[in-house]
């Protein structure tokens, strides 16, 4: 079940939030649970079992570890929780990877499980470690109560595509949050924003990408390679960042308050800067329980550290080459980039290179990312700057096919949209030096707010009802 689908937008949601809302206060947790559970039964019911099972895993062994009267008791059991959630999330997602590669390597012919990868567990199982973990550390108590622990890890907004929430970002909230007309009307706001960017922007500009990337055996031009891998560097932002904005939104409306997983990343100026706007959430995990746990920024380890990070990055996002390389690119570009930072020399460049720079690594990085294979994936980039690139007689989809006026609008919108222009513009109307002037604006600001709102809703519904394809790129991982 997705977000952006009839099913999710008139059944499911409109009945979590009438329960929620009716139900009294010391039950609403198991409420929001239960609606969680059939959420995530809605889409693989055979894996339900998978999702209570990490939960009550996770439930153990934070009271075990809880319950330890000295460290080292508790780094075993730690040890233990960590190894079993690995083990999980490294059975179902890269067994027939590494049976493919040991049939590689070794001329085998093993069979391959051909498993069907559980929605989200990338997401719930370090969710689960990030439980576990902070307990250890001793940053929050742990959850006694099932229950507590079983909505941290399965509530639905978060469940299936992020944002990660860690343990002791949210342990507060699960029996003291706050509701209100307020945040839920900025919730509403928020999730139709999301709604918005997923449904006109991400999946208009699928459509192309994934025709080019399809085409592109049979033939395409340079022109047309260019526009391919930059409808999808559009597509993947728009799909993951207006999900994690819809996820924002419905946990305000339930009272939650996660935190942003996106902020303007192809604005950035330096790699280092993308990854911190980019998958926040993911970034700041890695960071906190595994790159300061391995010696962090000190001097001699610095470079190994982030090249073992970003190595796990790529291999966290699938079983595949590709993702490992894409990990090891972006793990060799920071670690390069790193001593460049602070020199006088990068400076003194104008932003507007550093940005045309930082932009071209992150869509070379892109092709590794969208490509089946890596052999693909040199081919693409070779066509992309016509080296050994077809022939005009063999070029079968040129550039003009796959051009229209609604891909042109919705690649304009898209560049305008993935830069905060018109939240500099907004700010800057409804912050004047006079205050009272500043009450006035707001008011007419918000007034055509809402009328916005419901025009963006009823244009997202009329794009869902007459369109079918309705993919989200982060369901795989």
């Amino acid at each position: 079940m997705v977000f952006s689908s009839v099913i999710f937008l008139f059944y499911f949601l409109p009945a979590a939030l009438l329960f929620y809302y009716i139900t009294p206060t010391r039950f609403k947790n198991i409420t929001l649970l239960l609606f969680s559970l059939f959420f995530y039964w809605w889409g693989q019911p055979y894996y339900l079992i998978l999702l209570i099972s990490s939960i009550l895993c996770n439930w153990l062994f934070g009271i075990f570890i809880d319950i330890c009267t000295s460290k080292k008791c508790g780094a075993v059991f730690l040890f233990a929780g960590i190894c079993i959630n690995l083990l999980l999330l490294g059975a179902f997602k890269y067994t027939d990877f590494l049976i493919t590669v040991v049939n590689q390597i070794a001329g085998r012919e093993i069979p391959m499980f051909h498993i069907i990868l559980p929605v989200g567990i990338s997401f719930f199982t370090f969710q689960g470690m990030s439980y576990i973990i902070d307990i250890y550390r001793g940053t929050c108590k742990a959850c006694y109560n099932p229950l507590d622990t079983a909505l941290y890890i399965s509530l639905f907004p978060q469940l299936i595509a992020g944002p990660i929430v860690k343990y002791n970002e949210i342990f507060p909230q699960l029996n003291s949050r706050i509701h209100s007309i307020t945040l839920f009307s900025d919730g509403i706001k928020r999730f139709v924003t999301g709604l918005s960017k997923k449904v006109l922007i991400s999946n208009v500009l699928a459509i192309t990408a994934d025709d080019i990337f399809e085409s592109y055996s049979a033939g395409i031009d340079t022109p047309t390679a260019w526009l391919g891998i930059i409808c999808y560097t559009l597509q993947i932002y728009f799909d993951f960042s207006g999900y994690s904005d819809m996820a924002v939104g419905l946990g305000k409306m339930f009272g939650f308050s996660f935190s942003e997983n996106f902020n303007y990343p192809y604005i950035s100026k330096s790699i280092t800067e993308f990854w911190r706007r980019w998958h926040i959430s993911l970034s700041t995990w890695f960071r906190d329980y595994v790159y300061i746990p391995l010696g962090g920024s000190r001097s001699g380890i610095r470079a190994v550290n982030l090249f073992i990070v970003f190595l796990i990055t790529g291999i966290w996002h699938g079983a595949s080459y590709n993702f490992i390389v894409w990990g090891v690119w972006y793990g060799i570009l920071l670690i390069a980039e790193k001593p460049l930072l602070n020199t006088a020399f990068y400076r003194r460049i104008p932003n507007f290179f550093k940005w045309i720079l930082t932009m071209f690594l992150v869509i070379i990085g892109w092709v590794i990312f969208r490509s089946p294979d890596l052999p693909s994936a040199a081919r693409y980039i070779k066509t992309m700057f016509a080296i050994n690139s077809p022939a005009p007689a063999d070029v079968h989809f040129s550039f003009v096919y796959f051009i229209d006026l609604r891909l042109i609008i919705t690649v304009f919108a898209a560049c305008i949209f993935c830069a905060p222009f018109l939240k500099n513009l907004y700010k800057r109307i409804t912050s004047p030096s006079d205050a009272n002037t500043c009450t006035r604006r707001k008011i007419i600001a918000e007034i055509f707010e809402i009328p916005a709102i419901i025009a963006l809703f009823i244009i997202c519904i009329i794009f869902i009802i007459n369109n079918v394809y309705n993919p989200f790129i982060y369901f795989q991982f």
